[in-house]
């Protein structure tokens, strides 16, 4: 199935994000070369959690939001891992963004 491979492929970027940093579910999706494809990637990183090699709190929205949190078992997980790196997270949104971005299109090459 062509999405497990395209799964495979966001789970070997993902596993690359350093500690304490950030990035986009979009910027891996530019990564892969599947611009507008962030969906997928979001959706590669809900189906992640069997793997606990891929840091899936490391893939926030395009905004530094924490719009995958609800996939986390317990209610802050995603803020608690992200916060023990020491990304600062207020109200569901990364500090410091730009700083802490991470783009794999720049990183990977």
């Amino acid at each position: 199935m062509a999405s497990d491979n395209f799964f495979d492929r966001v789970y070997e970027v993902a596993k690359q994000i350093p500690y304490g940093k950030v990035t986009s579910y979009g910027a891996i999706a530019k990564y892969l070369g599947a611009a507008g494809s962030a969906r997928m990637v979001g959706w590669a990183m809900n189906k992640s959690g069997k793997d606990p090699d891929v840091p899936a709190h490391r893939v926030v929205n395009r905004k530094g939001l924490l719009t995958g949190k609800h996939h986390f078992k317990g209610t802050n997980l995603m803020q608690q891992l992200l916060e023990s790196e020491g990304v600062e997270v207020v109200e569901n949104q990364i500090q410091n963004f730009d700083q802490l971005f991470w783009d794999p299109v720049k990183e990977l090459q």
